[in-house]
């Protein structure tokens, strides 16, 4: 208690609150940057610190983590457009929000919940670390494996119903383009026909920017759209705080995704992509009103939104007390903590003590920081969706091609968006939804190397090896469950409606 009073009276000075503002308001605007990633963002953010004061070095940068974060889902829903490859889910609901003429909804819900999100994680970081980073430790690569399938599962939430066949068939055909490149085993290259750019594989952040920015353009000028927001939609007024029928529709799915997103940020290597998606398909799979997913439902916006937030602080605990980066962008910080000669563990809480309370305390007050400046900006910023959208396709394009190629500096990266943008453009015209392939992308990779991993550590059969590993008996309990559920629930609601009879 000490420590933390000590730290709160050094996280309050002027000099810590302006570096803390400073790294809110640029990761705000680095956001707006689809393909700008929130890792390479601090990567290159990491150098300006250098000179600066431990706790105000550490405090910006962790502001700017907790807002980039955020701030991703704000062009995910007014032009769904994802500001990163974890806002994907959010553009799915929040985009349809704002085409109904509710993005002040969109964006109220998406600031509250992120930072419900983020102080979350952040309490668990300051209070319970070290018990919770053990969990990092029980992981092993039949868990990861089985943690990939249980992501990949949400193809069954994002294309239910009747598109069901057509959304597996882009999962499958998402995962096979994961496999192009370089074999984990043998390194040798896997459907490069001889073009040596693709030995390294698929780069997904063009590839998402393409199916979900650039397809969603093609299709809406097709349509001859002039207007994102329809001149016929219902205008809303802005509001502060979410209405108490708000907080009642989204309760659920904030409670089941904060321990969710808490999980999969401490397991290295997972990332805000998989809590994401997690978290909203749990919130589909446990909402009295599945049939609104996919239509402006605010309780699916506000798990996803939970999901990548909460990750942000459950990364940050294997990384203060093991020196295991539970993400790329927690990684970067631990590189942050060793240039200013921290090392992680109980050296930490106890000698550095008051500098590790102090980013703590300055982590919990950016997220909610964050929202008050999300909120203020969100008054103004959707008036950009009543802009005519022949003005507005091509500055989208400009920044989506822009993005890509700041990714790795190079045109392949670009070409990569281009074809993955006609292709979304096709799936979505003949009824298949990008987001099912988005996700075969990202998961591929970590799923093959989970399960390759567990054939070489299998010493007997395999099945054999997973049923003895309790968390993967869990896990598997858990994807079957969700993969069931949706057909229980159709049987049920068949056999509970009414025959008219004469």
């Amino acid at each position: 208690m000490t420590f933390l009073f000590t730290a709160l009276l050094k996280m309050l000075t002027l000099k810590n609150l302006f570096f803390m503002l400073l790294g809110i308001i640029i990761g705000i605007f680095k956001a707006s940057l689809p393909g700008i990633q929130v890792n390479t963002a601090l990567a290159l953010f990491l150098p300006l610190t250098y000179a600066m004061e431990p706790d105000s070095g550490l405090i910006m940068l962790v502001s700017f983590f907790a807002a980039a974060m955020y701030a991703g889902s704000i062009p995910a829903i007014l032009f769904h457009t994802p500001g990163t490859t974890a806002s994907a889910a959010s553009a799915i609901e929040g985009f349809e929000l704002t085409k109904q003429g509710k993005a002040f909804t969109a964006l109220r819900i998406s600031a509250w919940s992120s930072a419900i999100g983020g102080l979350f994680g952040a309490f668990m970081l300051l209070f319970i670390s070290p018990p919770l980073s053990l969990v990092a430790l029980k992981f092993g690569p039949p868990e990861y494996f089985l943690l990939a399938v249980f992501g990949l599962v949400t193809i069954v939430t994002v294309a239910s119903g009747p598109l069901l066949i057509k959304g597996l068939i882009a999962g499958a055909a998402g995962l096979l383009l994961s496999t192009v490149g370089m074999d984990l085993d043998s390194g040798y290259p896997r459907f490069t026909f001889g073009l040596f750019p693709l030995q390294s594989g698929i780069p997904f952040v063009p590839a998402v920017i393409g199916l979900f920015v650039l397809a969603q353009i093609l299709t809406m000028i097709e349509k001859g759209t002039t207007q994102i927001v329809s001149a016929t939609a219902v205008k809303e007024k802005w509001r502060f705080f979410p209405s108490k029928e708000e907080w009642k529709q989204i309760k659920n799915a904030v409670l089941r995704a904060l321990p969710i997103g808490l999980v999969v940020g401490i397991l290295p290597g997972a990332g805000a992509d998989v809590s994401a998606w997690v978290c909203y398909n749990e919130a589909k799979r446990i909402s009295k009103h599945p049939e609104k997913f996919g239509r402006g439902a605010i309780d699916g916006l506000a798990a996803a939104e939970i999901g990548k937030n909460t990750e942000c602080g459950g990364a940050m605990i294997p990384m203060f007390t093991l020196g295991i980066p539970g993400s790329t962008s927690s990684a970067i910080l631990l590189g942050a903590l060793i240039m200013y000669g921290l090392v992680p563990g109980r050296e930490l809480f106890t000698k550095h003590g008051i500098i590790t309370y102090t980013v703590i305390l300055g982590f919990i007050f950016a997220n909610i920081l964050m929202a008050v400046i999300g909120m203020l900006i969100s008054r103004y910023i959707v008036n950009v969706t009543a802009l005519d959208f022949r003005i507005l396709a091509p500055v989208i394009i400009t920044i989506a091609v822009i993005g890509s190629y700041a990714l790795g500096n190079n045109m392949y990266d670009v070409w990569v968006m281009l074809i993955f943008g006609l292709l979304g453009y096709f799936m979505m015209k003949y009824g298949f939804h990008p987001a099912a392939m988005a996700l075969g992308l990202i998961l591929g990779p970590m799923a093959e190397k989970g399960f390759r991993q567990s054939l070489d550590l299998a010493t007997g059969s395999v099945i054999t090896y997973f049923l003895t590993r309790p968390i993967s008996v869990i896990m598997i309990i858990l994807i079957i469950a969700t993969l069931v559920a949706p057909f229980l629930m159709e049987k049920r609601s068949s056999q509970g409606r009414v025959t008219p009879t004469e």
